[in-house]
């Protein structure tokens, strides 16, 4: 299972963030303190971020190289600064391939989106289900082998056709239930502990809410 970092703030530099605490991601590739799953992250790692609240577009670097030992991710983290960031060291499924593809955080235009765990029965037949559930343009987007990308992919539709994006994971979770026999909202029963969706959005609206609890308090 990967360790996920997540982060909407004041800008700071990635390395503030995933390098530099007690207990940062950078850490945890081989020493996370709550994992259960394994005990080493280092199929590489994916850090993807928003420069500042008018940014169209996040920013990402994604590598097979494990994250204590990107020296050259090690320096520009240091001068990349980031409003929202969403980062993730991986631990690989089983029957996934070691391909930076596989890395989350997925992109596509102002979207990013994490997935900690696995689907399962992704292998088994599921993977054809929920992959014939796609839109021919989303499919063409996908890259990898990973149930993630394939989750980004269905909600990517959903917020094609006009979704929220609390809707739009909300109705991916209920295709899950469906195939799985199970009800709706059973993400984390079917071995999916956590979901991450960023966009510049969140970014813009948490600088309305600082700016205001700063006027607040003067």
């Amino acid at each position: 299972m990967c360790r996920h970092l997540a982060y909407l703030g004041e800008p700071v530099t990635l390395a503030t963030l995933v390098i530099d605490p007690e207990q940062s991601l950078r850490r945890q590739v081989t020493a996370p303190r709550f994992q259960h799953d394994g005990r080493h992250n280092r199929d590489g790692f994916g850090v993807g971020w928003y420069e500042s609240t008018d940014a169209a577009e996040p920013l990402r670097y994604r590598t097979t190289r494990s994250l204590d030992a990107d020296d050259r991710f090690a320096r520009e983290a240091r001068q990349a600064r980031a409003t929202v960031l969403l980062a993730a060291v991986r631990s690989a499924t089983p029957g996934s391939a070691i391909d930076e593809r596989g890395n989350a955080p997925f992109a596509d235009g102002p979207w990013l989106f994490s997935l900690n765990g696995a689907v399962g029965g992704f292998r088994d037949g599921l993977e054809r289900e929920l992959r014939s559930r796609v839109t021919p343009g989303r499919a063409q987007g996908i890259e990898g082998d990973t149930d993630s990308e394939t989750l980004f992919a269905l909600t990517l539709d959903r917020l094609d056709a006009g979704a929220t994006a609390a809707e739009a994971l909300a109705d991916v979770d209920a295709t899950l239930g469906a195939l799985t026999a199970g009800p709706p909202a059973t993400l984390r029963r079917i071995g999916v502990p956590g979901l991450a969706f960023a966009d510049k959005a969140a970014a813009a609206q948490h600088a309305r809410r600082s700016g205001k609890a700063r006027r607040r308090g003067r």
